[in-house]
């Protein structure tokens, strides 16, 4: 076993989709995954596109010495997609001497990455020419040890995606648990069950300041708010949502308070539940993340060139409140669900930085070669 060149084991291939035969149009992100694209498809003639078929790689080589890592992904749906004419698409020629997986793995491992931005020009952008990607050498074993790591990486993958898939199942419990509700429940109107919050940051205590994503959580935002002193505050048990729903996703940005107290932009709106014996936080948590309840927020929204989901349309909100119990039950469902989200994020964002370490006894094994092969 020894380093090999890239090149010796992969072609390029480029297949245009000039039959329009494709319309699944697909980028890839720096953490080596496709990913839906972000280009504006208004007057794209997706016929110079190229498609990739299961087992083809895909990648950005244009400004890697900008990002430090080469966008690299191996695609493997059955169904072909199509990906930007700037993008290059290759094979591996033989797998019998080298498989798909396994040179994904070593993709994914910064070492590989460090080579790629070594390798770059001197643009600004510091792209990477396809014939210096291919004078890279990695480690490649023999077919059967290649066979190893890919199992062993695979059954990491496999075992996350039916963690994942066991996510799905408790969403559709909680979905369905809404609708049948809606269906069944005589609906009442939030406003008699909320209060506005009015307070305000005065004297600076607080110094954690928060903005609300679209997903329905607080996050650090890009861009702290001029005057910390005009913020609202938003205390533990306190809801409070971004009013403008103008560009936004088509979602309203709105989240509940569950840890320390945080101050929010002023123009935010903040309130709480008047009557927690008869409706939980949480519940109402829950109904706020169903994409109906989206749609409906945009719809409700009012203005010109900015739209926004008053406090006045929040009032409006018609939704099902069934008895406490019944509430206790959904939520306890729902918090075993965020649990298990959480969980899963964490075991996602552990298995690729595995394959450093998967592929480490190969390295090793490579480098007692050559300092006895130096020996001799």
């Amino acid at each position: 076993m020894s380093y090999k060149k890239l090149g010796d084991y992969i072609q390029l291939v480029d297949n245009r989709n000039t039959d329009l035969e494709f319309e699944n149009l697909l980028g890839i992100n720096i953490t080596n995954n496709f990913m839906p694209s972000v280009a504006n498809r208004n007057g794209l003639d997706l016929s110079k596109y190229k498609f990739i078929r299961k087992g083809q790689f895909a990648t950005n080589i244009m400004h890697v010495g900008r990002d430090e890592k080469l966008p690299v992904a191996l695609y493997n749906d059955d169904e072909p997609a199509i990906v930007s004419p700037a993008y290059k698409t290759f094979e591996v020629i033989d797998k019998n001497k080298l498989l798909p997986e396994y040179l994904m793995v070593e993709f994914h491992r910064p070492e590989f990455h460090r080579l790629a931005w070594y390798f770059c020009d001197s643009s600004v952008r510091g792209g990477l020419d396809w014939d210096r990607l291919c004078e890279i050498e990695l480690p490649i074993p023999s077919i059967e040890e290649q066979r190893k790591y890919v199992n062993l990486y695979q059954g990491l993958l496999n075992n996350q995606k039916c963690y994942e898939k066991s996510l799905a199942d408790l969403q559709l419990i909680c979905d369905t648990y809404i609708e049948n509700l809606i269906k069944t429940e005589k609906p009442k109107i939030l406003g008699d069950y909320i209060i506005p919050i009015e307070t305000r940051n005065k004297e600076g205590k607080i110094k954690l300041f928060q903005g609300i994503s679209n997903n329905k959580h607080f996050m650090t935002p890009k861009q702290i708010g001029a005057n910390i002193f005009s913020a609202k505050v938003v205390k533990k048990g306190q809801f409070a949502y971004n009013r403008a729903t103008t560009r936004n996703g088509g979602k309203i940005s709105i989240a509940f308070r569950s840890s320390e107290d945080c101050a929010v932009s002023s123009a935010y709106q903040v309130f709480e539940i008047s009557k927690p014996q008869e409706l939980l936080p949480e519940y109402l948590l829950m109904y706020f993340k169903r994409s109906e309840f989206d749609r409906y927020a945009r719809f409700k929204s009012e203005g010109s060139a900015h739209e926004f989901f008053d406090y006045d349309n929040m009032c409006g909100v018609k939704l099902p409140i069934p008895d406490i119990k019944i509430q206790e039950a959904i939520v306890t469902i729902y918090h075993t669900l965020e649990t298990r989200k959480k969980l899963n994020k964490n075991l996602k964002s552990k298995i690729q930085p595995l394959c450093p370490i998967l592929l480490r006894g190969v390295v090793e094994n490579m480098d007692k070669q050559k300092t006895t092969a130096y020996n001799l």
